[in-house]
């Protein structure tokens, strides 16, 4: 959850960056609406009648009222815009072409899919996405649906007084978080399906008709149709490929319900400058080396599948730990041997198996470093 603004720290003529939306109380006087003020939650609602604004655009503004400041229930900030700020998602890297996607499907409304390997971040964007725009973050992972049913309760059996087996539905963060937006119309929910298609297709058909202009979801608890409000949107991640096991095909029609959006491991330069902010006991150059050998296994044609970002982040624990941070050179090879090599099929020593292939790069990154030819 979000920190709040204090009233009393809100004044006229300052200055803040906010998100708008379309103001969903048709009778008032104020077109737009906002939750958050620099990303933080305000204390009163945020309205603004300002014909430029662009809904789910951020912005800046300036305080032009504070209306019944001393009230917990009523009032309201208003404001008028200063200008309109590029598209940005705080703490995270997009490629500038999919940023500009991305702001054009988050403002429209539309159901996304980010599609990428395993550890490029989408779980890391999706809760980004929630927070740079004052959205409610809604985690599921869809790993454990088996019936369409899951997606909103999951069956509990428990013994009555009697002794005998009783069956019960526990609502899913799905379903609650659905039951919450119909309920606060003026706050915005972000529901992240997470690893969409390790759900079976059949289950996944269920889902359908909240994806799409029906806007309905069939409610296993009430045993009728739950209407979905239009402060929830979904964002949907898959990891797609033969080499990714217990996962089942999108067909074109559920597809089709969603805005697919292709993502990849971060630049050379960016995963290392995010590995520098977690891991600052360790020098530049040393992460810049990982980073480096992490990318010559994924550019790879010889490796059939590719190296998260939590692997780099893992050799980065080992080696500022006590037991090893003073020897961090000696012993990065057998470091990679397990957090690189152990992440594929075989053995590091068997030259036939993926995970052989890898040592063999990393051997050759790391010649290539030391004679300064790789960069």
């Amino acid at each position: 959850m979000s920190r709040k603004l204090d009233i009393e720290t809100v004044e006229i003529g300052q200055t803040y960056e906010t998100t708008f939306w379309a103001n969903p109380v048709e009778s008032s006087d104020f077109r737009f609406r906002a939750t958050h003020l620099d990303g933080a939650r305000a204390p009163k609602v945020v309205l603004s009648d300002d014909p430029q604004i662009r809904p789910g655009t951020p912005c800046l503004v300036r305080v032009t009222a504070v209306r019944k400041p001393a009230r917990n229930d009523r009032g309201a900030i208003e404001v008028s815009l200063v200008r309109h700020l590029d598209f940005a998602i705080e703490g995270v890297y997009i490629d500038p072409i999919v940023s500009r996607k991305l702001q054009v499907l988050l403002e429209s409304g539309l159901n996304i899919l980010l599609d990428g390997p395993q550890g490029c971040g989408k779980t890391v964007l999706a809760r980004a996405i929630a927070s740079s725009l004052g959205m409610e973050f809604v985690f599921f992972n869809c790993a454990a649906v088996l019936d369409a049913t899951d997606f909103l309760a999951q069956i509990r059996v428990r013994a009555s007084e009697s002794g005998a087996p009783m069956t019960d539905f526990v609502k899913t963060e799905v379903l609650l978080a659905l039951e919450e937006a119909a309920q606060h119309p003026k706050r915005r929910y972000l529901i992240f399906l997470d690893e969409l298609n390790r759900a079976n297709e059949t289950a996944r058909n269920g889902l359908m008709p909240s994806l799409d202009a029906t806007r309905k979801l069939y409610n296993p608890v009430s045993n009728d149709f739950l209407s979905i409000t239009d402060n929830v949107q979904f964002i949907a991640a898959v990891n797609r490929g033969s080499e990714f096991t217990g996962t089942f095909g999108i067909d074109a029609a559920q597809l089709d319900r969603f805005a697919p959006l292709q993502l990849t491991y971060l630049p050379v330069e960016e995963e290392a400058k995010l590995l520098e902010k977690r891991h600052p006991e360790l020098s530049k150059t040393l992460i810049r080396k990982i980073v480096q050998l992490a990318d010559m296994v994924r550019k790879s044609p010889e490796v059939t599948t590719g190296l998260s970002v939590r692997a780099t982040d893992e050799v980065c624990v080992y080696l500022k730990h006590p037991l090893f941070e003073n020897e961090q050179a000696h012993i990065l090879p057998e470091v990679l041997k397990s957090s690189f090599c152990g992440r594929f099929q075989g053995r590091w020593d068997d030259v036939a198996s993926d995970a052989g292939a890898v040592w063999a790069l990393i051997q050759q990154g790391i010649k290539a470093i030391a004679k300064g030819k790789l960069e």
